[in-house]
């Protein structure tokens, strides 16, 4: 996971002049025509021509000359005031970017907060996802599976091919996250007696029930804080009754945890 994720800012001016608006300008400096510098910044020709009269309004000086016709035929370039306000832009971009740059290089000084900030920044449709450090690794020919240690003295063990374990340079020790789509995630309000085969099962209760059209999302919360989340139909919720409070087990496959570590 590269380290320029952990720092982002978009530099406006006044509010309004984004780094689109002077792509727009730049564009118009380079081809000399405000068509295709719309097309290149992603405005249509009306919408390019409005904001420029907006800015120009604004700025009390025209920032586009434009001339038609005669024998170099038509075209459009920047007034000096658009020019000097592109070369502001780009030097406080270039400054903002080494202060981005020097901040990050502070940040990386403190691996705990760094590492949190990667794990957040982390975009998924998984529902769980727990932060935690490689236990044990059980390679075998054609699977390997890893144990996970989560908070609260946890531990979810995930089943993988071992050219994928190899791939991902496991070791124990380093960080990981395990994630958990809610549809693999079963609740057992009452095992009856019977033991299951599946690795992973988390005792809890139940903390939230968000009811939707045809399924609910029930939130287990499990001792040490974190939560595991199930997605279960309208029906099985009504059938056996679940409500905030209830006690119930959390079960979910091996093969249905996900690993990711930080690449490099």
């Amino acid at each position: 996971m590269a380290d320029s994720t952990l720092l982002e800012s978009e530099l406006r001016l006044a509010g309004r002049l984004d780094t689109r608006f002077f792509a727009l300008l730049q564009a118009i400096a380079d081809t000399g025509s405000i068509n295709r510098a719309a097309r290149t910044a992603g405005y249509s020709y009306k919408g390019a021509w409005m904001l420029l009269e907006t800015a120009g309004n604004l700025a009390s000086e025209p920032l586009i000359e434009t001339a038609t016709g005669g024998k170099g035929g038509g075209g459009s370039r920047l007034t000096p005031e658009a020019l000097a306000l592109l070369r502001v832009w780009n030097k406080l971009q270039a400054a903002n970017h080494n202060f981005l740059r020097e901040q990050e290089a502070w940040l990386n000084q403190l691996p705990a907060v760094a590492g949190l900030i990667r794990r957040i920044a982390m975009k998924t449709t998984a529902r769980n996802q727990f932060a935690g450090t490689i236990g044990t690794i059980e390679p075998g020919p054609v699977t390997t599976q890893v144990a996970i240690n989560i908070a609260g003295g946890q531990q979810i063990v995930a089943t993988m091919t071992t050219a994928a374990a190899d791939r991902l340079k496991l070791a124990a020790g380093k960080e990981a996250i395990a994630l958990v789509k809610s549809s693999a995630v079963v609740l057992i309000v009452d095992f009856a007696g019977y033991a299951l085969s599946a690795r992973n099962q988390f005792p809890g209760a139940i903390s939230r029930v968000e009811r939707g059209a045809v399924s609910s999302l029930v939130i287990l919360t499990l001792p040490g804080g974190s939560s595991l989340t199930a997605s279960v139909t309208n029906d099985a919720v009504d059938a056996l009754g679940l409500a905030v409070g209830m006690p119930a087990t959390g079960v979910f496959k091996a093969y249905s945890v996900m690993v990711a570590v930080a690449a490099g």
